[in-house]
């Protein structure tokens, strides 16, 4: 890879998108192109002089440039030639580590504190040391800590110890606006002066050091954030990663795939990192090492041994463990309850209309069939529209008589009249026991309608409600963690399941309803179990689930993918647990498994 001073015979560059490399040559060697490209998976022609490649092929097939004729003429631009000298560089030294060879520019623990110069004062524990140690090893990194491990202080302190060797000098964070609080806490405490920082929100700062970004906001700001990371060295750092574990295929995912080539240094921060299993570790490490990354864990699992895979893919990312923090264990059942003869014969109407249609030929279908059974599983009530979006159920109680010349859809229009929830009634019944001794509970339901009846239902508990719509969720927050009278906080996974500590106040949680994600069920399970809690702390999970529904169906399924979870970081507390938001799915979080189990379930109904 070298820059010649006469006209290049191979000159290459990124493309706009940067998941791609152009390929131009001169006349002379414009046969020698064609042949060249053909030899490549993704290769094709833009032009006579000109063709097209992936960048993952490229980097996973580099030997092949080696057939070049006039090899001493090829021209790398300099921001390709950068990306890729990272990748091969860290593929050889994990490639020593496994092979047990000494490892040239190895970082241990110790030498950690000598290494992020003057500006840090940040304290630092031993399994946080270790992991610095480990992601300085490397050119970029992965840290798949648990939440509660630290992760944003480990990666300011890479952070600063690539500052002090004048590596990069400005700062990149991709995270949750949940997480904002997080970032700015950290580069205020961590260093003597606060690090400059500024939430992208419409304006610039143009003298920030560290810049904030969403997800969101990501691909209309693209050209802002690229000319950004180029006007000087540059880190990028992906919190919460599994956001854009769609990779390439989804927004959030092509946006940091164009951005990534543009920094110094990259670096992924998330606790799940393979929710849906190895495809979406496989889009993770395909971002932090181009090529390299994907093929990897590719060729790990291909054997089915995911021990062995674990072996291989353990040198790529540092994991604190909850083991490792000393948490106390949790203490998490699994409560079925029966439906109530009204809601089953409703529930059983839905699955026999669903398998009569065309649902079970569209993914699209399958995944509204699979919302509109997680609802009537709760309450088929939520199925019918109020008078406005969040409307909440309004229970009779006690419930009337069910009329019997009713036919089902009137029935299921007044069945708060008929039938209380099972769900509702035992979830009423926990935050009630909680609250009788002094316990604070914190309850997940996915669906905002269920979260505004179940504030409804909770009134003598003065709940606290945060989801999409709340004006002000930092105050409800607050009087959560502060007033003595609050006893219940609802939320849903996707607005509060990240970001968020509750740990100090609350050692309760009731699940009301869970999806298909895993990673969205692990990270919300974290908000109240995490570092920090005392040692004798009595951590209590209650999921609830209805029997012979699609609840059996959801806990079968995440049971699998917490197990292939936990195989792949060797952690066994995730196993133990048989687990978001990025882009929302057409099919509500369904893999091709979950589909096939879901089927399953309304064949047999």
């Amino acid at each position: 890879m070298t820059d010649g001073t006469a006209v290049p015979s191979l000159h290459l560059g990124f493309d706009e998108t940067r998941t791609r490399v152009v390929l131009r040559t001169t006349e002379q060697y414009q046969h020698d192109l064609v042949q060249l490209a053909a030899r490549f998976r993704t290769g094709g022609q833009l032009g006579p002089l000109s063709a097209l490649i992936a960048l993952d092929d490229l980097l996973a097939s580099l030997g092949v440039l080696g057939t070049w004729p006039h090899p001493e003429g090829v021209e790398w631009a300099s921001d390709l030639r950068t990306l890729v000298t990272g990748v091969i560089q860290d593929a050889n030294t994990v490639k020593e580590r496994l092979d047990g060879s000494p490892t040239q520019g190895e970082v241990t623990p110790s030498d950690v504190p000598g290494l992020l110069g003057d500006t840090w004062r940040g304290e630092l524990s031993e399994f946080q040391l270790r992991d610095i140690a480990k992601l300085l090893s490397l050119q970029h990194g992965a840290n798949f800590s648990v939440p509660g491990a630290g992760k944003t202080r480990v990666a300011l302190a890479v952070y600063a110890a690539q500052k002090a060797q004048r590596r990069v000098s400005r700062l990149l964070v991709v995270c949750p606006k949940s997480a904002y609080e997080s970032w700015r806490y950290e580069t205020a405490v961590c260093f003597p002066q606060a690090l400059r920082t500024h939430v992208l929100d419409g304006s610039m700062d143009q003298w920030t050091e560290v810049l904030i970004v969403n997800y969101e906001r990501l691909d209309r700001s693209l050209a802002m954030l690229a000319g950004w990371l180029k006007a000087a060295p540059s880190m990028i750092i992906l919190d919460e990663a599994h956001r854009m574990k769609l990779g390439a295929r989804g927004t959030y995912g092509a946006a940091c795939m164009a951005l990534g080539p543009l920094a110094t240094r990259r670096m992924i921060l998330t606790g799940t990192p393979a929710p849906n299993g190895s495809k979406d570790l496989e889009n993770l490490l395909g971002f932090v090492w181009p090529g390299h990354g994907q093929r990897t864990v590719v060729q790990a699992v291909a054997g089915g041994d995911l021990a062995y895979a674990s072996s291989v893919l353990r040198p790529l990312f540092t994991r604190t463990t909850k083991q490792e923090l000393g948490l106390p264990p949790v203490q998490l059942g699994l409560r079925y309850v029966d439906m109530p003869p009204l809601h089953d014969q409703i529930y059983g109407a839905i699955v026999g209309d669903a398998n009569g249609g065309s649902a079970r030929d569209d993914l699209s279908a399958l995944g509204k069939t699979a919302l509109r059974l997680l609802m009537a599983a709760t309450s088929p009530a939520l199925l019918l529209e109020g008078a406005s979006r969040y409307e909440p159920l309004a229970y009779q109680l006690p419930p009337l008589d069910i009329p019997q010349d009713s036919s089902l859809f009137s029935l299921m229009q007044n069945l708060p009249d008929y039938e209380l929830s099972p769900k509702y009634k035992e979830a009423v019944a926990i935050i009630a026991e909680n609250a009788a001794r002094g316990r604070k509970t914190l309850v997940w339901t996915t669906f905002v309608r269920s979260l505004t009846t179940l504030e409804r239902m909770l009134e003598k508990f003065s709940p606290a409600v945060v989801y999409g719509g709340t004006a002000d969720r930092d105050e409800q927050l607050r009087r959560f963690r502060e007033d003595p009278s609050c006893m219940v906080l609802i939320s849903n996974p996707a607005t509060l399941g990240e970001g968020i500590s509750l740990h100090h106040v609350c050692h309760d949680a009731v699940y009301v309803d869970r999806d298909f994600m895993a990673g969205r069920f692990l990270q919300s399970l974290d908000r109240i179990h995490r570092l920090g809690l005392a040692p004798d702390t009595e951590t209590r999970v209650t999921v609830l689930a209805v029997r012979n529904t699609i609840d059996e169906v959801v806990a079968a399924r995440l049971e699998q993918k917490l197990v292939f979870m936990g195989q792949i970081l060797d952690d066994p507390t995730v196993q133990q647990l048989a687990d978001l938001e990025e882009e929302p799915s057409v099919a509500a979080g369904l893999a091709p498994s979950d589909i096939e189990a879901l089927l399953h379930h309304m064949a047999a109904r």
